[in-house]
């Protein structure tokens, strides 16, 4: 244990740029601990604090521009990408957007702090055309208000991480199995809430093929897109309601839609989300509402556009679909 707190002592800086490099490119590896470690064995020369920020935050930066220039060139499909390798596909896609939406480039300001966030609402960033000036302005902001916090911490408790740091290597061999113990106790956490998020939302789905050979024969049932309403506008599945829209027009829970006899052929519910998280959570909604035939489009928009089938945006007159209400909202 004491070779890795000499190698922290010794390369501490080199080892903050790369965690924070290679954290900030979706890898589960918190960079905070080490940044307040380093931050408290620094903590009795000043001197170095601009310089072991400046560095975690150049980190921080290069790796949510290349998401920025990956949103940018390819568009909503590398949200996926990024979500499949995060822990939390759950709060990934759907939430990152409600909270850009709504608060736009300065929630970069706080993204970090948000297990999952950042390189979500960086590839968002480029892929709804934000300015580059603009996102790095934010984006550096944030990345040292949180450096910032951890280094400031890190010194502010310097004797007691000291302390600590002291007895996991008294402990040597042991010390370190424990740090690792604990890494693998948090992936394994993390691996068993996205399983059970997973085997909730198990329930029957339908293919993009079954959905265009359904509407090919008229027989289309409602399709619903959950995703968030800028992306909706932006491109959709012909036909397609905004969940978002739905609920700001008429002012009414998530849970009351439309009488079930009003849809004879059933829900399709859809999203751009890995394992159609989002979707099937809507979906298990309707069901407890009473709507029995309610099934997630298997892909979503992504395998809709890659089968080749038509989206359609706005309407001529610039305003979004609306939603024909009839009678009472309730199953």
């Amino acid at each position: 244990m004491t070779w890795l707190m000499d190698l922290i002592r010794e390369y501490g800086f080199g080892v903050v740029f790369l965690n924070v490099l290679v954290e900030q490119l979706g890898a589960p590896i918190p960079a905070y601990p080490v940044l307040v470690v380093t931050g408290a064995l620094e903590g009795s020369d000043a001197s170095r604090w601009p310089l072991l920020v400046a560095v975690a935050v150049l980190a921080a930066l290069i790796a949510d521009v290349f998401w920025y220039a990956a949103g940018r060139n390819y568009g909503h499909a590398v949200l996926g990408k990024i979500c499949r390798i995060s822990l939390s596909p759950d709060a990934c896609i759907r939430q990152t957007e409600q909270v850009y939406g709504r608060w736009g480039p300065k929630s970069l300001l706080i993204a970090k702090f948000i297990p999952g966030f950042a390189s979500i609402a960086s590839a968002l960033a480029g892929t709804v055309g934000t300015p580059l000036a603009v996102f790095v302005l934010f984006d550096a902001l944030g990345a040292l208000i949180w450096v910032g916090s951890a280094v400031f911490l890190g010194s502010l408790f310097s004797t007691t991480v000291q302390d600590l740091l002291d007895v996991l290597a008294a402990l040597g061999q042991w010390g370190l199995l424990l740090l690792a113990f604990v890494f693998v106790l948090f992936l394994l956490r993390k691996w068993w809430q996205r399983a059970r998020v997973l085997r909730s939302l198990k329930m029957p789905r339908m293919s993009v093929q079954e959905l265009a050979g359904l509407h090919a024969q008229g027989s289309m049932p409602t399709v619903i897109d959950v995703r968030d309403l800028a992306q909706y506008q932006r491109g959709h599945i012909p036909g397609a309601t905004s969940w978002k829209l739905e609920s700001r027009q008429y002012d009414v829970p998530h849970e009351y839609l439309l009488p079930q006899q009003n849809h004879p052929y059933g829900l399709v519910v859809y999203c751009d989300c890995p394992h159609e998280i989002s979707a099937a959570r809507v979906a298990r909604q309707l069901q407890r509402a009473g709507f029995t035939n309610v099934r997630p489009l298997v892909g979503g928009l992504q395998a809709w556009q890659a089968a080749g089938f038509e989206v359609e945006s706005k309407i001529s007159s610039g305003q979004e679909q609306q939603v024909d209400v009839q009678g009472p909202l309730i199953p």
